[in-house]
């Protein structure tokens, strides 16, 4: 056996490949119906009449034109005879050549039927050329008719007509219009009634005539351009060169109006999911609702929950079932898988998420504020320098009522991290207590002055009487003894007021008692002069 050498393999082989390769591309060739000569076997291609419609379709090769070529020269010769206006039907004949069959006019060959045009096994191809003649002679002298001065004239007669009715329609749509109006502004007020919702009048009666006046307008409009646009198509289809304009026009607005009404079709499943989950959810929230309703009305009660909780976690619950409820209907709103949805859904969260998080950080203080009851609504306390009632308490923002009737609004994230002292917590149980403070010299016996303030304490409206108010004596200096005088009180919203009696009755049990409050300084500068302890009044 002859050895082969090492050059000849590799060349053996690249052959080898390449006769296996051509054959299979000739047998998916053969096999593909895609091919050209598969398709023209199978797709038939239009041959046009005089009026741009399908008269027949061309199947086959003949030759060296393709069924397309031949479908185009066809309908060129049929469209050039049509338009010469001496077209005689008896020279479109019919002539057989060699297992075909020639249509002609007069010398000139229109078009040849081959046996690979038959695609109807009642047709012979004898029968399909008659039958052919036949189709290309009624359309050219449906063309004749049509274009003849006496169906142009008629179409014009028409078309003027149409166009008289339309200007009619418009006239007798205006004057309806002007009367309506006129018989509007006769009959006045007695029309249209004031639309009132517990004494506020939402629409009164004269702009009730003006809107209904505005949309008679609109109406009148609206009617008029909706006549011209059906006008158009109406005039076009009268002739035969425009009427494909006419459904062109026609289609600008059934086209969209259909696709509306298609989309609207198939988005109603997910509609209905919609409905359900949106009901679904809604009950769920008056359920939740009705559940911390009862709780802060304390006829429910949760070991270690608050009654004062409840409404500020029903509106967390809420709020988070509304989420929770966009999260699930997202995916079936029209177009939340398009790109553009997509792009606003992050834009609008970029910008949420840059300008609000001051916002949130008030947020998340309202809600440990609400969980910390440090105070509530009406209670009186003071945070940093501020002291006043508590009027409103939101998730971002305090507002504080001070004595002057002045409102401050405190964002919650001061009040959170700032001091807060609450007056009323334990004002209506053990009571407040209220202190002031006086300094009397060394030679006014203390328990004298002790007596004293308790009997001006006791004397002040708004001073509990239980527990007793109590006097301290908080320093021994040089000159002076300073007392202390507190007082329980349940008034805590009445501090003002109640140190104003306080200190009016301390100034009238001293007099009383005949003790002078001075300052040791001008004691010292005195020299004997008149006591300072004011006459008893009427004297």
């Amino acid at each position: 056996m002859k050895n082969f050498s090492l050059p000849s393999f590799p060349m053996a082989f690249f052959a080898l490949l390449l006769w296996l390769l051509s054959a299979v591309l000739a047998h998916a060739q053969e096999a593909d119906p895609s091919s050209p000569s598969q398709l023209e076997q199978h797709v038939g291609f239009p041959v046009l009449g005089a009026f741009e419609d399908t008269l027949f379709s061309v199947y086959s090769r003949l030759g060296s034109l393709t069924a397309e070529e031949r479908a185009r020269r066809i309908t060129e010769r049929i469209q050039k005879i049509s338009r010469n206006g001496k077209y005689i039907a008896d020279s479109l004949k019919v002539e057989e050549l060699e297992k075909a069959y020639d249509i002609l006019y007069g010398h000139d060959i229109i078009g040849t039927v081959s046996p690979g045009d038959i695609r109807d096994e009642q047709y012979d191809i004898h029968s399909l050329a008659l039958a052919v003649r036949e189709v290309i002679n009624q359309d050219i002298l449906r063309y004749q008719k049509e274009t003849s001065m006496e169906a142009l004239l008629k179409r014009i007669a028409l078309a003027l007509s149409t166009i008289l009715a339309a200007v009619l329609i418009i006239f007798l749509i205006q004057k309806a219009t002007k009367r309506l109006i006129k018989w509007i502004y006769s009959k006045g007020n007695g029309l249209f009634k004031d639309l009132n919702y517990k004494g506020y009048t939402f629409l009164s009666w004269e702009k009730e005539r003006s809107l209904v006046l505005r949309a008679i307008k609109v109406l009148r409009w609206v009617f008029i351009l909706i006549l011209l646009y059906l006008l158009l198509p109406v005039l076009f289809s009268i002739f035969p060169f425009s009427e494909d304009w006419s459904d062109d026009i026609l289609n600008w607005v059934l086209h969209p109006i259909r696709s509306v009404f298609e989309s609207t079709l198939d988005y109603l499943p997910n509609l209905f999911r919609i409905l359900v989950i949106l009901i679904f959810m809604k009950y769920l929230i008056q359920l939740v609702r009705f559940i911390f309703r009862e709780i802060e009305l304390e006829r429910l009660q949760v070991a270690g929950f608050h009654p004062d909780w409840a409404m500020p976690t029903y509106n967390i619950a809420r709020f988070l079932l509304l989420a929770f409820t966009l999260v699930l209907i997202f995916p079936y709103l029209p177009g939340s898988d398009s790109p553009i949805f997509k792009g606003v859904s992050v834009f609008i969260g970029v910008i949420f998420s840059l300008g609000s998080s001051s916002a949130i950080t008030n947020m998340i203080a309202g809600l440990v504020i609400t969980y910390m009851r440090p105070f509530k609504i009406g209670d009186r306390i003071k945070i940093a320098d501020v002291q006043g009632d508590v009027i409103e308490k939101t998730l971002l923002v305090t507002r504080i009522k001070t004595t002057k009737n002045e409102v401050i609004t405190i964002p919650n994230s001061s009040v959170l991290t700032g001091n807060t002292t609450n007056y009323s917590l334990q004002a209506e149980g053990q009571g407040l207590i209220l202190y002031t403070s006086i300094t009397l010299g060394y030679d006014i016996p203390w328990r004298k002055i002790h007596q004293t303030l308790i009997e001006a304490a006791l004397a002040t409206e708004f001073v509990e009487k239980e527990p007793k108010p109590f006097v301290l004596q908080t320093s021994l200096d040089d000159f002076y003894v300073s007392y202390q005088l507190n007082v329980y009180t349940q008034q805590a919203s009445r501090q003002a007021h109640i140190y104003s009696l306080l200190h009016q009755n301390i100034q009238d049990s001293c007099q009383k008692n005949g003790i002078e409050i001075m300052s040791p300084h001008y004691r010292a500068n005195r020299d004997g002069s008149a006591s300072t302890i004011p006459g008893v009044e009427g004297d």
